[in-house]
């Protein structure tokens, strides 16, 4: 018994330069291994998933589809800008608005999707409505915070 555990001991501790010669050597026989943090890639991926770096020899797309709409986005953004100083206000006032229009919108749309058949229906479409409403005040009040006088 204490054989093995002067065996193991010899074999457990090496001096420091034999194991990263060892490293190394796992290393050139793993598969792609990332050349920021030396973790192998899975099999199919991109990129890394430790660190996230490109995997090299991969081709990446094009991303033509996301350029496309990343100009509509663009052009519904100019759009949207142009409209707010028509209005007299800034983007971000304008956009405030917009959005508490939509929450009076879920607040009316609330009584038209469910129906209210027995009192603890009914409260709940209360609760939601006052949900939306609430909603509704804090963005018409942050439109009117976020204006600047010109």
């Amino acid at each position: 018994m204490a054989e093995a555990a002067q065996q193991a001991q010899h074999e457990f501790w090496r001096p420091p330069v034999q194991a990263v010669a060892a490293e190394s050597a796992a290393r050139a026989d793993m598969g792609e291994a990332c050349d920021r943090c030396g973790t192998e890639f899975i099999v199919g991926s991109r990129f890394c998933h430790t660190c996230g770096a490109s995997r090299p020899g991969v081709r990446q797309s094009s991303g033509v589809w996301l350029t496309a709409a990343m100009k509509t986005v663009a052009v519904a953004a100019k759009g949207v800008s142009s409209l707010g100083e028509r209005l007299g206000l800034p983007a971000a006032s304008f956009l405030a608005f917009v959005a508490g229009g939509v929450c009076i919108l879920g607040a009316l749309g609330v009584g038209v999707i469910f129906s209210a058949r027995t009192v603890l229906d009914w409260q709940a479409v209360q609760m939601w409505r006052i949900e939306w409403l609430l909603g509704a005040i804090a963005m018409f009040g942050a439109g009117c915070l976020l204006k600047r006088t010109r």
